[in-house]
């Protein structure tokens, strides 16, 4: 990348972040990152995680609480049966796959970990059923590390600013390592899931009050507000 698309992303950033910062206040925190902030615990942000997926943050909140209440580490989560854990998470989506996902998960973190999450990128992601989201997510509110977590909004938002074209997530996440600011990167999912579910919404998002109107290109709004 030359110096000039480097500047040229950083200037874009150095506005954004900022702005969708001093928003932020006003909206409501995305719920595995209100946990991760309340517990401190890579644990309980993996299986949130795991639960959220496909999942309202008020159903996840309720299913994590009511599941932590009778596990709240791997050696006790593996003496849960997996009918136990679907009832717990019910109604997240996928409750039953994600209990099977859950066991799977505490199952290898006791046999081969000691019960502690590995805060290795690599590692995280040789577990069934976790992706680069939830990965990600794991290193950045478990551990305080340097990752990005793309999920829908940090996609949709992203390429809706105009300032990347990217087809999925994870071209994203790999495109943002590239021109997002490292300063950046562990806030920026909490940035733009709380602008995306409260403010830039999939459908009519509501531009006449945004403040970052005038630089948006609204890659691809056919509606707003």
């Amino acid at each position: 990348m030359s110096s000039k698309s480097s500047e040229r992303y950083s200037s874009f950033f150095d506005t954004v972040v900022p702005l969708l910062r001093r928003e932020f206040p006003k909206w409501k925190t995305p719920i595995v990152t209100e946990m991760a902030q309340r517990e401190k615990n890579p644990f309980k942000v993996l299986i949130s995680t795991i639960i959220s997926l496909r999942t309202k943050d008020e159903v996840t909140s309720l299913a994590s609480k009511r599941l932590f209440a009778i596990a709240s580490t791997p050696s006790e989560m593996v003496k849960v049966s997996e009918k136990k854990i679907g009832e717990l998470i019910y109604p997240a989506g996928f409750y039953k796959t994600k209990a099977v996902t859950i066991i799977d998960v505490c199952r290898r973190l006791v046999d081969e970990f000691g019960g502690i999450v590995p805060d290795s990128l690599d590692i995280l992601l040789s577990f069934k059923g976790v992706g680069r989201k939830t990965a990600n997510l794991v290193l950045t509110q478990g551990f305080g590390l340097p990752g990005i977590c793309v999920d829908t909004h940090v996609h949709r938002i992203t390429n809706r600013f105009g300032i990347i074209k990217t087809k999925d997530a994870e071209e994203t996440e790999f495109r943002l390592r590239e021109i997002l600011p490292a300063k950046y990167w562990i806030e920026y999912n909490d940035l733009l899931v709380a602008f995306g579910q409260n403010h830039c919404k999939p459908i009519s998002p509501i531009c006449s009050t945004c403040k970052l109107n005038k630089i948006c290109e609204k890659k691809g709004v056919e509606t707003s507000r």
